[in-house]
């Protein structure tokens, strides 16, 4: 999502708050919570989950390793619905011509850097650079080379966009800070 005039340009990040990962945060916690559940049904012999007789499996080792699985699987959950809640990795980019800076903003985790915020003036930006790399895990990313500071990633690297769609972001957004564009 984006906004665009003569002289702003406004690209919007999306964060954690994506379908996947309210699914995989939903799935994880209760696939977590029966193996807890499971566990703990054979430690006190009673079955706590219907569908599932806790005679059929022994507390040592078993129960163990069902309840030890169960605590993990909710520790990575809470961790999922922590950056879901904080929108970890959202924010905006805006790219200003008539004052000539570029600014971006993203969400972290809660502290002392919970806000990132990164300034640069027009003039330092040396070009607009996609990165590809195909195969099994192929990632498409686009950067802005900063002219004595490197390169600043303009997309999310778990964003998977065709490569017609970032030609055609890399291309306008060039043309837009009249910048030229590199392919790696």
């Amino acid at each position: 999502m984006s906004w665009r005039s003569e002289s702003i340009w406004i690209e919007f990040i999306v964060g954690s708050r994506k379908t996947s990962n309210f699914c995989w945060a939903f799935i994880l916690f209760f696939g977590s919570l029966g193996f807890l559940l499971v566990g703990t049904s054979s430690y006190l012999g009673r079955n706590l989950i219907s569908l599932f007789l806790s005679q059929q499996i022994v507390f040592f080792p078993q129960g163990i390793v069902m309840s030890f699985y169960g605590i993990a699987g909710l520790f990575i959950s809470s961790y999922l619905w922590c950056t879901i809640f904080w929108n970890v990795g959202s924010g905006y980019d805006r790219f200003d011509r008539k004052e000539g800076i570029v600014c971006i903003f993203r969400w972290g985790f809660p502290g002392k850097n919970r806000r990132i915020f990164l300034r640069f003036l027009m003039k330092d930006i040396q070009s607009i650079r996609i990165e590809v790399k195909e195969g099994i895990y192929a990632r498409r990313v686009l950067y802005m080379e900063i002219r004595g500071q490197g390169a600043v990633p303009l997309t999310r690297t778990d964003e998977n966009l065709t490569p017609r769609k970032i030609e055609q972001k890399a291309a306008e957004l060039a043309y837009f800070l009249r910048v030229p564009i590199e392919v790696f």
